[in-house]
């Protein structure tokens, strides 16, 4: 009976150790694997091909503004810089147009209330709808992304 006992116990012991082995394994080769991967050292395909491109893209930069707001007696201003992303194709026309871009954004930044322009939530909102004024004076499909590079206020 004694060695009944003894027998089951045997192979257990066994399969720990190549169980822990396994894992050992498995671990070190996993984590040579996203070396490798992460330091460049293989090149996956991506599934589309090597026919992969970059989106065409180009930034048209507008004059910085600074408009003024509130009332008379607490003046404040804002100083205002931004990028236009069109097409590569659109960006001469685009670039042409800058002087009613700044006229449309002008406006509109005089017409909104400073407690709109101190509130963070509110600026993409305010993004928005300059992207729009800006879309409708470009025509549509000119103008992709209005690229917000400077909002101060004083």
């Amino acid at each position: 009976m004694t060695d009944a006992a003894v027998s089951p116990e045997q192979p257990a012991k066994g399969s720990r150790k190549g169980l822990m082995i396994a894992a050992a394994l498995a671990l070190l080769l996993g984590g040579a694997g996203f070396y490798a991967t992460y330091a460049g050292l293989l090149h996956l395909p991506s599934g589309h091909g090597e026919q992969e491109s970059a989106l065409p893209i180009a930034f048209v930069p507008l004059e910085p503004l600074i408009v003024s707001l509130g009332a008379a007696d607490k003046r404040q201003h804002l100083r205002f810089a931004a990028e236009l992303e069109v097409a590569p194709e659109h960006q001469a026309e685009v670039a042409t147009l800058s002087p009613r871009i700044l006229d449309v954004l002008n406006g509109y930044l005089r017409a909104v209330s400073v407690a709109d322009l101190d509130n963070p939530a509110q600026l993409v909102r305010l993004r928005a709808q300059m992207l729009r004024r800006i879309q409708i004076v470009t025509g549509e499909g000119h103008v992709r992304d209005l690229l917000i590079t400077e909002f101060v206020m004083n």
